[in-house]
């Protein structure tokens, strides 16, 4: 039985299922406290050096995958000793270790999935990493992009619950399509009725909920939810 969600989720049509957690091969120092997550995360899937990772936090390795050309024979070693499912992949290939992990947790069927160990480092890597949520919203799976200062998910239009979390207490919305049509926000400090947004505003940033819970909506577009805060990682 799945347990609560803590962060957002829509208002109608949630349904109970597999959590899956994809840890990445980003600076391990940006990663968020994986810990925190296991209320949440029913299966571990390391991708290349994300199982060194999960096993650095002392996590279940679920599933290792990649071609693990970022870890050296005695981290292999351990990465091999700790998952219960090893696959190996050559290293010039058409999927990146990221991808070939999303595919396995797509074979799971999941409800949600969430990407650690995706931001930081380089810039063309995190950002193609962000674009692999449309992906995710697009088999009707909700996405979300954790480190150890944001939580980031990408949105269709609709109307969306908020819930307070004070770990990350400022929230932005930032259009990812051009424009982002009729977007309201009830409980929040900075409300907004039917606002249209697009590329470049700053509208929409560094908002914050008045209550435990808020609400969100929108017409057309594409929008990205980003929960976050200023101090040093958890």
């Amino acid at each position: 039985m799945r347990r609560s969600e803590k962060y957002v989720k829509p208002l109608k049509g949630n349904r109970e299922m597999t959590v899956v957690g994809i840890v990445g091969n980003g600076p391990p120092a940006l990663c968020a406290d994986l810990a925190k997550f296991t209320e949440h995360v029913d299966v571990w899937i390391g991708a290349d050096r994300g199982a060194m990772t999960l096993v650095e936090q002392q996590m279940p390795v679920d599933f290792a995958v990649g071609d693990f050309d970022s870890v050296d024979d005695q981290q292999m070693s351990l990465i091999k000793q700790a998952a219960a499912s090893y696959e190996g992949y050559p290293s010039e290939k058409d999927e990146t270790d990221l991808e070939i992990a999303l595919l396995k947790a797509f074979d799971l069927q999941p409800h949600t999935i969430y990407l650690f160990g995706v931001t930081g480092g380089r810039l063309d890597h995190e950002l193609v990493n962000i674009q692999l949520l449309y992906s995710v919203i697009h088999k009707g799976i909700r996405g979300i992009v954790a480190d150890s200062s944001n939580l980031l998910e990408m949105t269709l239009p609709g109307s969306y619950q908020v819930e307070s979390n004070p770990d990350f207490p400022l929230i932005s919305f930032i259009p990812y399509s051009r424009e982002v049509s009729g977007l309201s926000l009830s409980g929040f400090k900075y409300p907004l009725v039917k606002e249209d947004i697009s590329w470049g505003s700053t509208l929409c940033i560094s908002n914050e909920l008045i209550s435990k819970y808020g609400t969100f909506s929108f017409d057309e577009g594409i929008l990205l939810l980003v929960k976050s805060r200023d101090t040093i990682p958890f």
